[in-house]
């Protein structure tokens, strides 16, 4: 596989950003109108299923998700094709009391002939979520 495809340059960056916490960085990796589905559909992160749409929506996605956690991002597997990038990987989210919570799924990003990131989608499960408390 290519490591210089355009998707997957977007990809190991927003990674990147996500474990540096660097915000402002991770925001500039996206175009002003793209959308964020993640997990895709309605869900407790997401009520409406439409995703987060333009660049005040992302910024709160960080906010909600991203910032007061940690976050570590663990892929097993890439595919890269046209503008677009799939892995297949897990996500672990330590809240603020300890609590983990790890995602097995799908994850994509799809950039413009610009390289900028346009799409990012989870496919995953809500309910699949792995738990575990601080306490066990």
């Amino acid at each position: 596989m290519n490591d210089e495809h355009p998707a997957l340059l977007a990809s190991y960056s927003s990674w990147s950003c996500v474990h540096r916490k660097s915000k402002e960085e991770w925001l500039n990796l996206f175009d002003d109108d793209a959308v964020i589905e993640d997990p895709i559909g309605v869900s407790g992160l997401d009520p409406t299923g439409l995703g987060q749409r333009g660049k005040e929506a992302i910024s709160a996605f960080w906010d909600s998700n991203i910032g007061p956690n940690t976050v570590s991002i663990e892929m097993h597997n890439s595919y890269a094709a046209g503008l677009e990038a799939a892995h297949l990987g897990t996500i672990r989210t330590t809240l603020p009391d300890g609590t983990t919570l790890a995602v097995d799924g799908i994850f994509t990003y799809r950039v413009n002939e610009s390289g900028k990131l346009v799409s990012l989608r989870g496919f995953w499960d809500i309910d699949e979520m792995k738990v575990e408390s601080a306490d066990s």
